[in-house]
Formats: structure tokens, C-alpha cells, sequence
């Protein structure tokens, strides 16, 4: 079983930048594949980016955002990140990490464990 905890969220322009952190607890993070959603006001969970366990060696990333952001992960602090560059109005949503102890996968009823979620508010 793992925590997550999401940080990092806030209130930033457009055209700025915000690296999200999803804090695990457990001695098991890394056999954990790590996944990013978000959801906006009135609009259902959607895939943002997911990486592998283990080394992370393989990422994944929704196509509406593939090189705007990038997600990796650090075993040793138990920590996986979401960096998010060029950032619009229409990204702003509550940012969840997810893990599941399998392949990393963009659904997000295949996660079992959830944060809280992050804010992020993205003003024009």
C-alpha cells in the first residue's frame, strides 16, 4: 500500500511554469508505476502523463500536452514530479498523482491509490 501527496500547486500566469510533486510513503515507491490526471470544473479526470516503475524508464503523455510537460521520478526520495511549462487558462484543474503496483497505464480507473489533489490556477 502507498500515500500520495501532491504539492506544488498555485496561482500563475500564462506562459509560466510549475513543477508539481507527488510524495509517496512506504519503503515500495519504486515498484509503484506513477500516473498524472487532472480535472476542470465541470469536466470528467483526464490522462495527463504516467511513468513507469521501477526506473521510470518509460513515459507516456497525453497528446494535447506532449511537449509542455515532463514527468520523472526520484526512488530514493520517494517522490515522483510533474513539470509543466507554457502553461494556459485552460490547464488550470485539480492535478491528482495516482499509483498502481503494475505497468503504467492511462486509465484512470486502473489506478488503485490517490492523493488529494493540487490546485493550479492559470490566469490570463
Amino acid at each position: 500500500q502507498v500515500q500520495l501527496v501532491e504539492s506544488g500547486g498555485g496561482l500563475v500566469q500564462a506562459g509560466g511554469s510549475l513543477r508539481l510533486s507527488c510524495a509517496a510513503s512506504g519503503r515500495t515507491f519504486a515498484s509503484y508505476a506513477i500516473g498524472w490526471f487532472r480535472q476542470a470544473p465541470g469536466k470528467e479526470r483526464e490522462f495527463v502523463a504516467a511513468i513507469s516503475r521501477w526506473s521510470g524508464g518509460s513515459t507516456y503523455y497525453a497528446d494535447s500536452l506532449k511537449g509542455r510537460v515532463t514527468i520523472s521520478r526520484d526512488n530514493a526520495k520517494n517522490t515522483a514530479y510533474l513539470q509543466m511549462n507554457s502553461l494556459k487558462p485552460e490547464d488550470t484543474a485539480v492535478y491528482y498523482c495516482a499509483g498502481r503496483s503494475s505497468v503504467a497505464v492511462t486509465i484512470a480507473n486502473d489506478y488503485k491509490y490517490w492523493g488529494q489533489g493540487t490546485q493550479v490556477t492559470v490566469s490570463s
